[in-house]
């Protein structure tokens, strides 16, 4: 357990965070990880009519849409599905258990508390982790791992933002000193791309953790087929598209995992991965429709699991005129958010299984409440979209261009099915959506690069802190929508984040998103209840609402 000072965070989180476990994750069940005398793996195993005891289970099938899958290196992973593999790969400092986003658990770490009068946290280190390599894990190569995390850039060095210095005390201690001790960075921590890399043999292979380790790291390409990391599985194959293929780390710390080999398998099509299921081929299937659920509940080989989630669909409108001169108009962007049926897409598509939050931050977090939404937000009134149009000056409407992933899903939803119903819906006001498909990697270039006029995408947690939704939308996000945020929401943000009061940063959060609502270039579509179907002969399966999704660790015979 970590001490006093290591826990005072966790309960400043505690009212952040703390009305998803009474108002959304109620019904979340908490499973702990398996503990060195009691391996699920190694469990007993079902006796068979005959008498005898049947083997174990040796291989999990996954099947999961994993088009969005942009790198399997720890450090550039940063899609829906990434964190799925990378957390039974690598392991963080801190981690949370399923259906408690409040209370830190130790992991590599066993204790930690804030030094340098809060400027710093210092990490007490676990001393018989070794990696997958055989080589032990120390201080270094958390400050290697973390080093190369802020220095290569990319879209997951925002997690390191407030990373001032890491700092090798000694072979079992490291210190992190914070840019800003009023910003948050703790529950940061958990996120996958903070988990520990071997740092002798990333070096080997060229990853570099120095400035300049943008331009100069060679490592991904490795990193992509093969791991250095201390977690459960190893990384033995990886085909874009196609599955990934993970095996039991023969290293590991704790008892054995649970299976001798984990396939996550592409099978972006949902009613493939009904039959797949339906036949033996698929253990569990992660992208299943409310209607196949629906045909689920009578099959005596298969069982259904649900978890709130606090992932999202949302949808963007580029604020800048020059890409397209309507959206350029805020009441042009209110009129297509007032246009939109948004109880039609959940009731209709999710059959309810879904909830909707004001702005950017999801039911659960950050004073984010359905009622505030219902309260605050948008909602199908036709009448008022064409008042805006004509208050736009388009009284008979205008089109825009609305690109989503092929292929890609939430839900068990496919994007297409969404954007036609949105499509449908701004039709009713004379506004025309023209819809572009377009392959997710692609997608994901230009919705980087500010080069598109609408987006259907998705968002998941890197770690469960609000700090983590807010924060891009005045950020990157802001960039990719071509918004500049005023000054003064820019600063509600800073202040939220840094807010020690939990009620008081709730009321700022909850601020900030009606300004967000206002601005009209973020609209959440849907925050989906999750139904995983899983077959009998995997005997616990507890997903959880943290970004990976599913601790693979936790999923036994």
């Amino acid at each position: 357990m970590a001490g006093d000072k290591g826990w005072a965070r966790g309960q400043a989180a505690r009212a952040v965070v703390g009305s998803i476990l009474v108002a959304l994750l109620a019904t979340a069940c908490s499973a702990q990880a398996p503990t060195a005398s009691t391996s699920p793996g190694s469990s007993s195993a079902p006796a068979t009519p005959g008498g005898s005891v049947a083997p174990a289970k040796a291989v999990l099938a996954l099947g999961v849409d994993i088009s969005d899958l942009n790198s399997l290196d720890p450090g550039k992973g940063f899609t829906l599905t990434s964190p799925i593999p990378l957390h039974a790969i690598y392991e963080t400092l801190v981690t949370m258990d399923p259906g408690n986003y409040v209370d830190l658990k130790p992991l590599l770490a066993t204790s930690w508390e804030r030094t340098d009068g809060g400027k710093s946290w210092t990490f007490h280190l676990r001393t018989d982790v070794k990696f997958s390599s055989g080589n032990a894990m120390t201080a270094d190569d958390v400050k290697f791992t973390y080093d190369r995390l802020k220095n290569l850039k990319v879209d997951a060095s925002a997690l390191a933002d407030n990373i001032e210095t890491v700092t090798a005390v000694d072979a079992a201690t490291v210190k992190i000193t914070m840019v800003d001790a009023n910003q948050p960075l703790l529950p940061w921590l958990i996120a996958p791309n903070f988990g520990v890399l071997d740092s002798k043999v990333a070096k080997e292979h060229g990853a570099v953790s120095e400035p300049g380790a943008d331009t100069t790291d060679k490592a991904t390409s490795w990193l992509e087929s093969n791991s250095a990391g201390t977690g459960p599985y190893t990384l033995t194959a990886w085909t874009r598209n196609g599955e990934i293929d993970l095996a039991r780390n023969a290293t590991y710390w704790r008892a054995p995992a649970p299976f001798q080999k984990v396939i996550i398998r592409h099978v972006p099509d949902s009613a493939t991965q009904l039959l797949q299921l339906q036949r033996g081929d698929l253990d569990v299937a992660l992208n299943l429709t409310f209607d196949q659920i629906q045909t689920l509940k009578t099959d005596a080989n298969v069982k259904i699991v649900k978890n709130p989630s606090v992932d999202y669909l949302y949808m963007t409108l580029t604020a800048d005129g020059g890409l397209n001169s309507a959206l350029g108009n805020k009441a042009a962007r209110q009129a297509v958010l007032y246009a939109i049926d948004y109880d039609g897409i959940i009731q209709g598509l999710l059959g309810g299984d879904a909830t909707r939050p004001l702005s950017f931050i999801p039911v659960g977090m950050g004073g984010s409440t359905a009622d505030l939404n219902q309260q605050f937000g948008y909602h199908q009134d036709l009448d008022k979209a064409k008042q805006l149009l004509t208050q736009a000056g388009l009284p008979s409407g205008f089109s825009f261009k609305l690109s989503y992933g092929t292929g890609a899903s939430v839900a068990g939803i496919g994007y297409d099915t969404v954007a036609q119903k949105v499509k449908s819906d701004l039709a009713r006001v004379g506004i025309t959506a023209e819809l572009n498909p377009m392959q997710q990697s692609a997608l994901r270039t230009s919705y980087r690069a500010a080069e598109l006029e609408s987006v259907l995408t998705f968002w998941n947690p890197d770690a469960m802190d609000p700090a983590l939704w807010a924060d891009p939308t005045v950020q990157r996000v802001a960039k990719r929508v071509r918004w500049t945020p005023p000054q003064d929401i820019v600063d509600l943000v800073t202040k939220a984040d840094g807010e020690k009061d939990p009620a008081t940063r709730d009321s700022l959060y909850v601020q900030y998103q009606k300004m967000m609502a206002d601005v009209g270039v973020l609209q959440v579509l849907l925050q989906p209840v999750y139904s995983v179907a899983v077959r009998n002969g995997v005997g616990t399966y507890v997903p959880t609402a943290a970004g990976w999704q599913v601790d693979l660790y936790t999923v036994a015979p």
